[in-house]
């Protein structure tokens, strides 16, 4: 395997969290809420949503190459689009204390495994990498109003 393709593979894996044998998702957004508060929300708004947009590009890229990799349509491995979406959950809060974070995870994960409309529906509307990101976007978005309506009314 050349190298370039080995350090695509890492990207998409977030190192080793996407190799977990159970459950790598789950492991892919813990590791995106314990990486958030030092490579994410120290950035303002306007670069939050930068990186937001930027990771999403090159996560869609990279899953795209991973699929022809490993020849597995959106493979469990793959789980650069688990860190996006759990960053839009957090992309408004600037300084979330633990029950933002234990929320986004939750909400995430839950409208990540569950796909209420249109999170399944999308997986199909853009090809490859493209579609692998654009599920977790949209369960991400699911899960934002969750947290936001939480917060919202003193919850969390």
């Amino acid at each position: 395997m050349r190298s370039r393709d080995a350090w695509i593979l890492s990207f998409c894996r977030l190192g080793i969290a996407g190799l977990a044998p159970k459950a790598p998702g789950t492991w892919g957004t813990a590791l995106a809420c314990v990486l958030a508060p030092f490579v994410f929300l120290p950035f303002s708004l306007g670069g939050r949503i930068l990186a937001v947009i930027l990771l999403f590009v090159l996560g869609a890229l990279a899953a795209t190459r991973a699929e022809i990799l490993l020849n597995r349509k959106d493979p469990g491995e793959v789980v650069i689009d688990e860190l996006v979406g759990v960053w839009i959950v957090l992309l408004p809060f600037e300084h979330p204390g633990i029950g933002i974070f234990a929320a986004a995870f939750v909400f995430f994960r839950f409208f990540d495994i569950l796909k209420p409309w249109p999170v399944r529906a999308s997986e199909n509307w853009l090809p490859a990498g493209f579609g692998i990101m654009l599920d977790d976007v949209l369960a991400g978005c699911w899960a934002l109003l969750c947290v936001f309506l939480l917060r919202l009314a003193g919850v969390i």
